[in-house]
């Protein structure tokens, strides 16, 4: 199944954007060299979610081939890896995946530099896109979206507002997120309109020190 869009000509300065944010720590985590921040490392957060994850995996017939995309410093993704027959985790900062690289071992597990909406994905399984799509543009996420159905199954996790939102309000590419306009990315909402098999909520739970909730879904697409 082939979706296209028409490129967009605003520029996409995400790759910027995200090596300000571990150069300059500004999603906290003191001086260690590279923090996703608190929602990677708040325990009552990830554990839900990694166990739900698992579970997930081991429900298959076999390990999965996983693409984690946009892994940031992998604090939630060293758990997962044991559970898959391989483990492709991508980041845009090369710089982050040097140390990632560096830092995290196992026969079955790769890194790699990869601006998610330029460049080709990973071939695999299971596509894992944990807090990333909500720092993009429509155009970034459009762009990415027609790639996701090369996938079995999408698992998605997105900060979203409490209360009913207005889905997909466009921003510009940065550590920011949608939550202050009241709305937060849904796949299967305009303009996206995310066509897959099934939808199910895996995980919601209220976001760490901040308003909003973190959603996981898993989509089956073919």
């Amino acid at each position: 199944m082939t979706h296209k869009s028409k490129p967009s000509k605003i520029p996409w300065p995400t790759k910027d954007a995200m090596q300000q944010v571990y150069e300059h720590n500004l999603w906290g985590g003191g001086d260690i060299s590279f923090y996703s921040g608190v929602g990677s490392h708040d325990v009552a957060t990830i554990q839900p979610y990694i166990e739900e994850v698992i579970a997930f995996f081991k429900s298959l017939e076999s390990p999965p081939v996983v693409c984690d995309l946009g892994c940031g410093d992998f604090n939630v993704g060293k758990e997962l890896v044991p559970y898959t027959q391989a483990y492709k985790a991508v980041d845009i900062v090369p710089e982050l995946i040097k140390y990632n690289t560096k830092t995290f071992k196992s026969e079955h597990l790769s890194f790699a530099t990869l601006d998610l909406a330029k460049d080709p994905l990973p071939q695999g399984d299971i596509a894992l896109l944990r807090q990333g799509l909500q720092h993009l543009s429509n155009a970034e996420i459009q762009a990415i979206v027609n790639k996701l159905y090369a996938y079995r199954y999408v698992i998605l996790t997105e900060h979203l507002p409490d209360q009913e939102f207005t889905p997909n309000i466009d921003i510009i590419s940065g550590q920011g997120i949608r939550l202050k306009k009241h709305s937060g990315v849904a796949l299967q909402a305009p303009p996206f309109n995310f066509k897959v098999k099934a939808a199910k909520q895996l995980v919601s739970l209220p976001a760490p020190g901040v308003k909003g909730r973190l959603v996981t879904t898993l989509y089956t697409v073919v």
